[in-house]
């Protein structure tokens, strides 16, 4: 009985310290991650409070990645020969004088929910989780031909939290869980599969208040979104 007792206490003991290892490491993770309109925590402090020193920054110092957070990156990058795309990726940090990590949590899960594959499969899911497949991977497609574009942010996330560019932005839900579908979605979009022929836009007329965007010439059309040049 006592053997067994110390097993026990042995294999909880081992459980509790791979937990605290594990949490230590997810940790790492997201201070070390992108950090884009709509993070939070220490690291957007950090940011904020040397924006601020430097004066691009008047808002208040709240680890909130807000409208005037995004908009003192831009001119700082802009400032610092920069790409000019409102996320603070590891080229900024370094501008900053923020200390960068050598490796970061790389999975298409991401317990950060902050790599590029994650990023892209929340985009997809909010914005077409009740679209046909080939379409989901369309809209993928498009946030990527963006990044290629010279006309827009030459980042994933900048894309995505592009102000005004994306209603699943707009009403938060970015921030949902993406299922399997929008992973997979996402992963083919990143291999290199574009049904949208090329598009830079795309939108359902039933719901859409853009005039300006019936002006685009339509490639296709899945689903119920027309995708645009």
């Amino acid at each position: 009985m006592k053997k067994a007792v110390m097993m026990l206490s042995l294999v909880l003991a081992l459980v509790f310290i791979l937990n605290i290892g594990y949490s230590i490491y997810i940790r790492q993770s997201v201070e070390t991650a992108n950090l884009y309109w709509g993070s939070r925590g220490n690291e957007v402090i950090e940011v904020q409070k040397r924006l601020k020193n430097w004066g691009y920054y008047d808002g208040v110092v709240d680890g909130i990645y807000g409208a005037k957070t995004y908009s003192a990156v831009r001119k700082f990058q802009a400032k610092n020969g920069l790409a000019v795309d409102g996320v603070v990726g590891d080229a900024t940090k370094r501008a900053l004088g923020i200390p960068v990590a050598e490796t970061k949590y790389q999975t298409t899960r991401g317990a950060s929910g902050r790599d590029n594959t994650y990023l892209l499969a929340q985009a997809i899911h909010g914005e077409a989780r009740g679209e046909p497949y080939i379409g989901q991977v369309a809209v993928g497609a498009v946030i990527l031909n963006r990044v290629n574009h010279p006309s827009f942010p030459n980042t994933i996330p900048g894309v995505i939290f592009q102000p005004g560019a994306f209603t699943a932005v707009s009403d938060g839900q970015i921030y949902m869980n993406p299922g399997d579908t929008a992973l997979k979605a996402a992963r083919d979009a990143l291999n290199g599969w574009d049904p949208s022929g090329g598009a830079i836009y795309y939108y359902n007329p039933a719901k859409t208040t853009n005039q300006w965007i019936y002006s685009r010439p339509v490639i296709t059309v899945i689903g119920k979104h027309r995708f645009a040049k």
